[in-house]
């Protein structure tokens, strides 16, 4: 009897019946693709989640704990002793509102089109873009919708000022994202610009012009923090450190401790002539200038606290520093109460 097979299908027997098709089992296949415990797919490709699993992605990837960075644009007006009427701080809360849209919209935005090298991160990956919780295309269109209501309630607000300080802030980091990023210094200067504009919105928004030395403690301040992320990222990420940040291969350990050194020294340095320079803090304290030079200890304190914190290789994230660390909650506490006493007391 003659055999034949067919490329596709069952053997059969010439003239014979067909054989049985096998048996169906009520297993379920397995996924093509290996997944890791937090749903990301092993070979990158995207798994996405149903409905509740996208509302949770795109809250996690709005990353609601940074907001804590946008307490910022209430210092201009607490500077100038004015965040006490009813007014300025009413529109220092909508600037705030509106800068929780902003930087939500460009982390969503970021993360959109940073999603393949970060699953190569070791924390990284765990974002719900990256982990494919949240379609790339579903996190664009939110993220546009939020910098879209941002930049229209900063009009709304305080006109075309505050909105072009928004535009600039979602301008900075998309161009970061394209390329400034793999530009060692300049990367640094690009990711304080965000810590600096929040500030300035305040301001703008408050109608409170900024001084000198405002500008110059908060652009220092904001290099120190972001050059001890970069120092925390450097030690941590060790010899793949170029993989997950290329630029991290541009730094030594030595630069950045520099860098630290340099920029925490300007920092505390500029704080204390604000605070003792009659054309600074104490041209609004009066009186009460002993409660605005006493806030120059927590300063300083807090300051070396966090360069013990960088040098032990903790404290890279400046909003787990805000939200988790009992010093520096502490410190904090103590610079807005003297800081009150001296201005409202």
């Amino acid at each position: 009897m003659e055999w034949r097979t067919r490329t596709r299908g069952p053997a059969r027997l010439e003239g014979g019946p067909l054989p049985p098709d096998p048996p169906v089992t009520t297993a379920a296949a397995p996924l093509d693709v290996e997944q890791d415990r937090h749903g990301s797919a092993r070979d990158g490709s995207e798994l996405h989640g149903d409905g509740p699993h996208r509302v949770r992605g795109a809250l996690r990837a709005a990353r609601i704990r940074q907001w804590v960075k946008n307490a910022l644009v209430f210092v201009a007006p607490a500077a100038a002793g004015v965040l006490h009427h009813g007014g300025v701080a009413a529109r220092a809360g909508g600037v705030f509102a509106i800068f929780c849209a902003a930087a939500s919209g460009v982390y969503l935005l970021n993360d959109s089109m940073d999603a393949v090298a970060d699953r190569g991160h070791p924390d990284k990956r765990h974002r719900p873009v990256a982990a494919g919780t949240l379609p790339v295309p579903t996190a664009v269109a939110i993220g546009a919708l939020l910098l879209a209501g941002a930049l229209a309630g900063s009009w709304l607000l305080a006109g075309w000022q505050l909105m072009l300080v928004i535009g600039l802030y979602a301008g900075i980091n998309v161009a970061y994202t394209l390329g400034l990023k793999r530009e060692a210094v300049i990367e640094l200067a690009a990711v304080a610009s965000g810590f600096v504009l929040r500030a300035i919105a305040g301001g703008v928004a408050t109608h409170v012009p900024l001084s000198n030395w405002f500008l110059v403690v908060t652009s220092f301040g904001a290099l120190f923090v972001v050059t001890g992320k970069r120092a925390a990222e450097h030690r941590l990420l060790g010899d793949d450190r170029m993989a997950h940040r290329p630029v991290l291969g541009r730094y030594t350990a030595e630069f950045l401790h520099s860098t630290l050194i340099l920029t925490a020294s300007a920092t505390v340095t500029a704080y204390c002539l604000w605070a003792f320079d009659r054309t600074g803090l104490a041209d609004h304290a009066g009186h009460h200038l002993i409660w605005i030079q006493l806030s120059v200890v927590p300063v300083v304190i807090g300051v070396l606290h966090v360069l013990r914190l960088l040098d032990a290789g903790e404290g890279g994230a400046p909003e787990d520093l805000v939200l988790r660390d009992h010093t520096v909650q502490v410190l904090g506490l103590a610079w807005v109460l003297l800081f009150a006493l001296g201005l409202y007391g």
